[in-house]
């Protein structure tokens, strides 16, 4: 073979490796063109999916969910059973009920003076409704604790002790099934209440 034509031959081969960039940048915007399409269709399919649900949608003033049998609301307080053994403040992980007493030293026995939870900054774990020895908190269905002023969240002994209206008992609202009960279709006649 001559020169000329080795030269000529390896001029062309260059001239192909230099396209060999340009050939896999359209192989690679295809196949991202490609995904783009499929991640927009399973969009499309998501957003299709929804329109044959009901709508979710409860009035809140007027509509009020059933709240589940284990729903954490606000803490209820008995006055009368409390032995001021502090075991609350204990297991609360902020520290958070207040109780005063005084200890009677003709009896040897506390006496409850005064007892509060600030609800702003309650984090409704339950510790203290589990580990109270004589039961005298117990937690509610009452979740409406919201107020302009934050120092009217401080709840003491006489509010804590107020029982709040359950929602089946109050005529104003209707009370809807738990959102997971009715969407599974599970019925007070199934439960066997």
């Amino acid at each position: 073979m001559s020169n000329k034509r080795k030269k000529h031959q390896l001029i062309h081969f260059m001239d192909i490796y230099d396209m060999l960039p340009m050939i896999t940048g359209f192989m690679n915007y295809g196949q991202q063109t490609l995904r783009a399409a499929r991640y927009i269709g399973q969009g499309f399919m998501v957003t299709l999916s929804h329109t044959n649900r009901l709508p979710v949608t409860i009035q809140y003033p007027y509509e009020k969910l059933i709240t589940s049998e284990r729903f954490r609301g606000r803490i209820h307080f008995e006055f009368d059973k409390c032995i001021a053994c502090e075991v609350c403040v204990r297991v609360c992980p902020i520290d958070l009920p207040v109780v005063d007493w005084r200890l009677k030293t003709d009896i040897k026995k506390k006496q409850l003076l005064n007892y509060s939870i600030d609800f702003g900054v309650c984090i409704f774990c339950g510790n203290c409704v589990e580990y109270c020895p004589t039961n005298c908190l117990s937690m509610t269905e009452e979740y409406e604790l919201s107020t302009y002023d934050r120092h009217e969240l401080n709840y003491n002994q006489i509010a804590l002790g107020r029982l709040p209206i359950p929602i089946i008992g109050d005529y104003t609202i209707q009370a809807i099934k738990n959102f997971t009960q009715s969407k599974i279709g599970i019925d007070k006649e199934e439960l066997g209440e």
